[in-house]
């Protein structure tokens, strides 16, 4: 936000020079970005007269103007469109200076003398367009120094505010803020009521009054447009960062640079009936003042007649209804906006305004009417014409009440380690607008209409601290005790499960936590979901439920730029669940596909298959890991296994499903892993056990099955094969000739020890039997 010093003393005006204002602004967490000059560092340039103009001999653009500075008459040769007899314009005369490098000198253009140059305002740093001569007023003092007639001795401070500062989006609040830090008054312009000379009005129906609960509107007619904005509300404009337009624009920029209230003016002639304040209908178009042609749908608020949109509430008016140089009736809106009703909008359609950047971060809802009589009367001095009624449309149940916060002097004392006197803080809060009532230790504040970031008794607090002075607080070291933290064998923490990842091959990445839609979609129902209310783009709305929707972005993003395949994991937040009951788990995922050994050049390559990312998530679980056939969306539906840790499902892995991986543009050899990470946090410690001094003896089978998974039958053999079971192995399958269709072999090694003595044949014998019996009842499974 730039600040123009010389307006800014206008309201405010503190014994302190520009720098110590700067300082105090930036230590009270206005940080002051820097300061800069109105213009650029000219010297003797004087306001002057053409008081005759000849044609140049030997140059038809040219023309010899006779210039009078209030002492002499200059020979000044000019080509300037706009010069004319009577026209006032600065002169910079023989030996000015327009920057450090231009020093004006006497000159012969095509052979006539010129003893100094007529000025643009792009000449002298005031504006940014080549527009010919600037034109002053024809009464301004002819001779008087232009520095001095424009006040160009100005500093401009350009402060940069934090998102909970929307008060100070003006001039207002500055100002406000520059009287608390230096115990200054602030002198406010006396803003009267305008009362009505005309009957029209417009009436206003507020259709969504939690979006929009204030709105005000007001006729003027007979307004004469073609009437060009007065210099001093032009240059006050120019040095806030805002360009003239005409009188109309300029009165409501002003209004908004100088109060912080955004305003916007209809031509009345273009409004149907009247102003409804409603949500947009799916499909509805409306063409804005840049131009720009945009959709709308349900969630944009709208300004609208009773046949066709107007404008984009709190962004944006549109082309249709704005005004124009024949306009000769205005219609001037002023409404209060919910901030989450405009966050995020503006960007949407690839706006900023400087309407919706004061309406997102909250605008003073008590201001509307108090804006709406001080741009009434600066249009009726300028534009003339007259001024109807108010008309106000308001739903008091959606204005916000006023908030009433506690400030305890002993907290106070404990937040800033300092006991401030009571009187002391009583005076700050009383200056910023508190009005506090002191009760046994106790503040009992109600905070202003403008502070709308203040809440608790924190912001109370912060708000003391910063006016009292951060560098009056006392300044310590933490105090802490150093001790090596206990960390339990069996759990591992985060950084031991990425070390052990990296360990197993893969790389880290980190991606964020809201995703798009669709992208949530494709692996979750839209059940249980939360949307922002306020997103940092439109790609970015949904909190995700799971890790693979960034996961599957990242790994498309590398294959499509020649990595011929990616092993990658991340571990992070997920969410589910409504606001009141939301849940926040750490989850991993494990995505790999493309080749496996691209760059090793002693093993063939080979894409990535169900096996790798099993032995990813075997390498971090090492007792109790069991895997079951699973459905899941988004994964293809036979290569899909739940993962269970002690027969408890934490998450599962398997492809993608092909159709899927097409979308997302991946190989169809894409696998994944989604667990629970404090799942896999837990591990097993490890215990002595003596080796047994006896050796094992073991018994090979080939075993026919069907259908049945080997996690099945390997639970049957450890569960019937006796306490003295050794190991399980299985080396060999075999599927093709000799075999029943849709049967297959597995040749599976089974070995016994007993820690005490020789195992006899008898007891090998009765455990093997044992073993076979229960496959054939429990699972069908026979010898081959």
């Amino acid at each position: 936000m730039l600040v123009s010093e010389k307006w800014l003393r206008s309201w405010v005006n503190p014994a302190a020079t520009t720098d110590q204002i700067v300082s105090l602004l930036t230590f009270a967490g206005l940080e002051v970005d820097g300061v800069s000059a109105p213009c650029k560092p000219f010297t003797d340039v004087v306001v002057a007269r053409i008081d005759a103009i000849e044609p140049h001999p030997d140059a038809d653009k040219l023309r010899v103007c006779s210039v009078n500075d209030g002492t002499d008459l200059h020979q000044v040769v000019c080509g300037a469109a706009n010069a004319r007899v009577g026209l006032v314009a600065p002169l910079a005369r023989v030996g000015a200076k327009l920057d450090d490098s231009f020093k004006i000198k006497k000159a012969k253009l095509r052979g006539v003398e010129s003893l100094g140059m007529l000025c643009g305002a792009d000449e002298l740093g005031l504006s940014e367009v080549r527009d010919g001569l600037m034109e002053l007023p024809a009464d301004a003092a002819i001779g008087a120094p232009l520095r001095d007639y424009l006040g160009l001795d100005d500093a401009l401070i350009d402060i940069d505010l934090t998102p909970n500062r929307g008060d100070c989006f003006g001039l207002r609040g500055i100002a406000r803020e520059v009287g608390v830090l230096t115990s200054t008054a602030v002198n406010e312009p006396s803003i009267k009521p305008i009362a009505a000379a005309i009957d029209a009005q417009v009436p206003v129906v507020l259709d969504d009054p939690a979006g929009c609960p204030r709105y005000l509107s007001r006729v003027i007619q007979g307004v004469d447009l073609s009437v060009a904005s007065p210099d001093w509300l032009i240059e006050r404009l120019r040095r806030a960062g805002v360009r003239s337009i005409d009188p109309a624009v300029d009165v409501t920029n002003y209004v908004m640079m100088e109060l912080g209230q955004p305003m916007h003016a209809f031509d009345r002639s273009q409004i149907d009936t009247g102003i409804v304040v409603r949500r947009a209908r799916d499909g509805e178009q409306l063409t804005l003042l840049d131009g720009k042609v945009v959709e709308l749908d349900a969630e944009v608020l709208i300004i609208a007649d009773h046949t066709k949109p107007l404008a984009l509430a709190g962004i944006m008016g549109g082309e249709h209804s704005g005004v124009a140089a024949t306009t000769t009736d205005l219609l001037l809106e002023v409404a209060w906006f919910n901030p989450l009703t405009i966050a995020g909008r503006a960007r949407r359609f690839g706006l900023h305004t400087d309407a919706s950047q004061r309406y997102e971060r909250g605008v003073d809802s008590q201001l509307q009417a108090q804006a709406m009589e001080r741009a009434t009367q600066l249009l009726l001095d300028i534009v003339g014409g007259q001024a109807g009624a108010v008309v106000e449309a308001v739903s008091q149940a959606h204005v916000p009440a006023p908030r009433v916060v506690e400030l305890r002097a002993d907290r106070l004392a404990a937040q800033l380690d300092l006991h401030i006197p009571a009187d002391t803080v009583t005076d700050i809060l009383t200056r910023l607008g508190m009005n506090p009532v002191v009760a046994e230790g106790t503040w009992r504040c109600t905070a202003p209409s403008w502070r709308h970031d203040i809440a608790i008794e924190q912001d109370l607090v912060e708000e003391v601290a910063r006016v009292y002075g951060y560098d009056n607080l006392p300044s310590k070291m933490p105090a802490a005790t150093n001790g090596m933290p206990r960390l339990a064998e069996a759990i591992r923490d985060k950084n031991r499960i990425r070390s052990q990842l990296v360990d197993l091959g893969l790389n880290e990445v980190i991606t964020y936590s809201f995703v798009h839609p669709n992208q949530h979609n494709h692996f979750h129902d839209d059940n249980a979901v939360m949307d922002l209310a306020n997103p940092i783009t439109a790609d970015m709305v949904r909190m995700r439920q799971s890790m693979l929707p960034g996961l599957t972005q990242t790994a498309a993003y590398n294959l499509n730029r020649q990595h011929k395949g990616v092993s990658i994991f991340e571990i992070g937040q997920c969410f589910a669940g409504a606001v009141d009951a939301l849940e926040q788990k750490d989850r991993l995922g494990v995505l790999m596909s493309g080749d496996v050994n691209q760059w090793d050049w002693q093993s063939p390559a080979r894409s990535v298959d169900f096996y790798d990312v099993k032995g990813v998530v075997e390498g971090l679980v090492a007792d109790g890991l069991s895997f079951e056939p699973a459905q899941r969306q988004g994964m293809h539906p036979g290569r899909t296994a739940n993962v269970l840790i002690n027969g408890e499902v934490v998450g599962y892995i398997g492809a993608l499903h092909p159709q899927l991986a097409s979308t997302l543009d991946l190989p169809d050899a894409t696998y994944v892993a989604d667990l629970s990470l404090a799942a896999v946090a837990h591990a097993n410690v490890a215990s002595f056990k003596p080796l047994s001094k006896f050796p094992s003896s073991g018994r090979d089978f080939a075993l026919l099955v069907g259908e049945q998974s080997w996690a099945a039958i390997r639970e049957v053999i450890a569960a019937s094969a006796g306490p003295l079971l050794d190991s399980v192995v299985l080396f060999d399958v075999y599927e093709g000739k000799g075999l029943p269709e849709g049967m297959k072999s597995l040749a599976v090694h089974l070995s016994w020890r007993d820690a005490d003595a020789t195992l006899e044949e008898a007891v090998l014998n009765a455990a093997a039997d044992n073993v076979l019996a229960a496959l054939s009842e429990q699972l069908g499974v026979t010898l081959r």
